[in-house]
C-alpha cells in the first residue's frame, strides 16, 4: 500500500479507562473481526490478561478503513498496558508509532498514568489524539474531563472526541481523527532495511517471532536477514501481520507493521531494540533501540522439588524474551536448594512472572521476600551493589549504606488528603508539593524510600481512599541509610532465604511481628522450636513452637512412681536427640508471611 495511506497508532491510558475495549469497537468498526469471532478483550490473549482485567503484553494489529473521503486507509494499531509496572512495555510500542489515542474515563478523570504515559508520548513527538470514554456512564462529566485535557495538553476542550467504547457512540470520529491528524511513517522504501524489533514471543514450531516496525526499504521471504547488534544471520520461516491472529503476507514494506517468524531457538538471540538488515546489503547504521529497562524489585525463585531447575531457567529465558525488564542469575539458599535471583519493575510485574511460571510452564515454585538494591561503601573504600540480604558484608566491614528513594504522586479526591498523608509519614515519606487540580481533586507528591512502597502501600492507599487514589512513581536517587540485616533463626540454625534488609528504627517492630507470624505457621514437632529474629549477636524477638506431646504416662495405672520416672526420663533423653539431629520443616507460607507483615 501506498505510504502515504499508512497510520502506526497505538492507544494509551490510565489503568481500567477502556484502552481494550475501544480496541475491540475499533477491530469491529473496520471488519477485522467477524461478528462471530467478537469477544471482550479480544487483544488480550492471555489468560492472567482476561482475569485481572489489565492488559500486560502490548498486542498489535492491522485494520484496513474506508474513511469518509472514499480513500482506504492501513492502520497499525498497538494497544498498551496502563498499570505503572509496564511503563516500559507503553515506552517500546511508542517507538512503533507516529500517534498516540489517549483514553481518559468520563467519571474518573486525568489520572497518574494519564500524565506519566502523556509525557513518555510527547518525548517521542507523537500526534496525541484526546479521547473522553465511558460517557455512558450516570456519574460521567465529559465537559469537566474535557477541560482538564485542555489544560494539561493545550487541545481546545470543543475538539476532544466524547465516545462511549462500551455501546460503540462515536467511535467512527477515533478512526477519522486517527486518519487525518496522525502523520503517515517518513521512511525510504528505496534504502536497505532497516525494522526495529520492539516485542516478541516464542513458538514452538515456528522459534523465535519477531514483532517488527520496518523503517526502511522491505523484508521478503527468502531473504536472509541480519540481527545488527549480534551479526548473527538469519532465514525467516514466515514474514506477515497480525489480524489479529498472525497472517503470512511474504512482504513487509517500509511503514508496516508486522511480524516475522525467525526459526531461532535460542531466545537471547534475538533482542527487542534490536534491528534487522540485509545480510547482502546491510545498512550502516542500526536503529536507536531502547534504553535498557533497570528493575527495582528483587526476589528469589526456587523450585519446590529441585529436578525443576533446568525448567525453571528455560521457563525464565522463554519469558525474558517478551519482557526485557525481566532479569536472572542463578542462586543457592541453605534452606531452598538452587534458584534464581530476579530481578522486576514492580511488585505487580513480580506477581504476574511469578503466574504466569506456575500456569503456563506448569512449576511449584518458592518465592522469598522481594527486596531493592543497595549501594554499600566499604571501610576500604570499595563500592557495591547488592539486592539480596545474602549479600550484606559484616557490619564492621560497611562505611556507608544508601538506599533507592521514589518520588510518587498520589491523585486523590480532597477528602482522603489526611489519610493519604498519615499513610505517607508513618512509612518515613517525605512531603514534596500538594497541587489542586479541581475543587474535588489533589494531586500530592512525596519522596518516600522504595522498600517502603513494595509490599502493601498499593493496597492500603486504595482502602484508606475507598478505591479512588491512584499512584505513579519513578525512582529518583539513592540516599544514606542506617540498614541492618534481620536474621531468623529456626532451631538457632539460620535460614537465609527469610532473612531482610530492615530500617535500624524498625528491627524491633519487624522481628516481633515476622517471629509471632512465623509461629503460627510453622508446624509443630517432636521437639521445642525455638523461632529467634536476630541482628547480629543481638536477638531482637523470640518465641516458641511448643512440642507435640505424647502421654507416655497413659499405660500406668498407679504403680510405683520410679516406674512413671524411668518412663519420664526415656521421653525426654528421646526429645533430646531428636532436637540435636531433627531438621525443622518450612511451609511455603513462611515465605509468604514476609509479603503480610504489614497488613495489621
Amino acid at each position: 500500500m501506498d505510504q502515504q495511506n499508512i497510520r502506526n497508532f497505538c492507544i494509551i491510558a490510565h489503568i481500567d479507562h477502556g484502552k481494550s475495549t475501544l480496541a475491540d469497537r475499533l477491530l469491529q468498526l473496520t471488519g477485522t473481526i467477524l461478528e462471530r469471532d467478537m469477544m471482550a478483550q479480544v487483544l488480550d490473549t492471555m489468560d492472567l490478561e482476561r482475569e485481572k482485567g489489565v492488559t500486560i503484553k502490548a498486542s498489535a494489529v492491522r485494520m484496513s478503513y474506508v474513511a469518509q473521503n472514499g480513500q482506504t486507509y492501513e492502520l497499525n494499531l498497538i494497544d498498551t498496558p496502563g498499570h505503572v509496572d509496564f511503563a516500559y512495555e507503553v515506552s517500546r510500542a511508542l517507538q512503533a508509532c507516529e500517534g498516540a489515542v489517549l483514553v481518559v474515563d468520563a467519571s474518573q478523570g486525568v489520572e497518574a498514568q494519564t500524565l506519566a504515559n502523556l509525557y513518555l508520548a510527547m518525548g517521542n513527538d507523537l500526534e496525541v489524539i484526546p479521547v473522553v470514554n465511558k460517557i455512558d456512564l450516570v456519574s460521567a462529566q465529559p465537559d469537566a474531563v474535557a477541560d482538564e485535557i485542555e489544560e494539561i495538553l493545550g487541545a481546545p476542550a470543543e475538539e476532544v472526541i466524547r465516545i462511549s467504547a462500551k455501546t460503540g457512540a462515536h467511535v467512527e470520529q477515533v478512526l477519522e481523527a486517527v486518519v487525518h491528524l496522525v502523520p503517515p511513517p517518513h521512511g525510504q522504501r528505496e534504502q536497505s532495511l532497516r525494522a526495529l524489533i520492539f516485542d516478541s514471543h516464542y513458538d514452538a514450531y515456528k522459534g523465535v517471532i519477531a514483532y517488527v516496525r520496518v523503517v526502511d526499504g522491505a523484508i521478503e521471504l527468502g531473504q536472509a536477514l541480519r540481527l545488527m547488534s549480534t551479526d548473527l544471520m538469519v532465514e525467516p520461516l514466515e514474514v506477515g501481520v497480525f489480524r489479529p491472529d498472525m497472517r503470512p503476507t511474504g512482504k513487509l514494506e517500509a511503514g508496516e507493521v508486522g511480524y516475522v517468524a525467525t526459526g531461532l531457538k535460542n531466545v537471547a538471540d534475538c533482542r527487542v531494540g534490536d534491528t534487522f538488515t540485509l545480510h547482502g546489503n546491510p545498512a550502516a547504521v542500526p536503529l536507536p533501540g531502547y534504553k535498557p529497562m533497570k528493575p527495582m524489585v528483587f526476589a528469589s525463585a526456587y523450585p519446590s522439588d529441585a529436578a525443576d531447575y533446568i525448567a525453571l531457567r528455560e521457563a525464565l529465558a522463554k519469558l525474558q524474551l517478551n519482557d526485557a525488564s525481566l532479569t536472572f542469575e542463578p542462586e543457592s539458599s541453605q534452606a531452598l536448594g538452587y534458584g534464581f535471583r530476579c530481578g522486576f519493575l514492580g511488585l505487580f510485574h513480580m506477581e504476574i512472572i511469578q503466574e504466569r511460571l506456575e500456569r503456563e510452564y506448569d512449576l511449584d515454585l518458592v518465592f522469598t521476600a522481594p527486596s531493592v538494591e543497595y549501594e554499600i561503601t566499604r571501610t576500604d573504600g570499595s563500592e557495591i551493589l547488592i539486592d539480596s540480604p545474602v549479600e550484606m558484608p559484616d557490619p564492621t566491614l560497611i562505611a556507608e549504606i544508601r538506599e533507592p528513594w521514589v518520588q510518587i504522586d498520589v491523585f486523590t479526591p480532597t477528602e482522603y488528603i489526611g489519610q493519604v498523608m498519615d499513610l505517607v509519614t508513618t512509612r518515613r515519606g517525605e512531603f514534596k508539593a500538594q497541587e489542586y487540580l479541581d475543587a474535588r481533586r489533589v494531586l500530592l507528591s512525596y519522596h518516600i524510600p522504595l522498600i517502603e512502597i513494595l509490599t502493601d502501600f498499593y493496597n492500603d492507599l486504595k482502602a484508606r481512599t475507598r478505591g479512588y487514589a491512584s499512584l505513579d512513581y519513578h525512582l529518583e536517587g539513592y540516599r544514606p541509610a542506617d540498614m541492618v540485616r534481620l536474621d531468623v533463626l529456626l532451631n538457632r540454625e539460620p535460614v537465609d532465604a527469610l532473612s531482610m534488609i530492615v530500617h535500624r528504627d524498625q528491627m524491633f517492630n519487624k522481628g516481633m511481628k515476622l517471629v509471632s507470624k512465623l509461629k503460627d505457621v510453622i508446624p509443630r514437632q517432636q521437639f521445642d522450636v525455638p523461632i529467634q529474629a536476630a541482628v547480629g549477636n543481638k536477638i531482637v524477638s523470640r518465641a516458641n513452637v511448643k512440642a507435640i506431646r505424647k502421654d507416655v504416662l497413659a499405660k500406668c495405672y498407679g504403680g510405683d512412681i520410679t516406674r512413671k520416672r524411668k518412663l519420664l526420663e526415656k521421653q525426654k533423653a528421646g526429645k533430646k536427640r531428636m532436637k540435636m539431629i531433627g531438621s525443622v520443616e518450612i511451609p511455603q507460607e513462611a515465605f509468604m508471611t514476609i509479603l503480610k507483615l504489614d497488613e495489621e
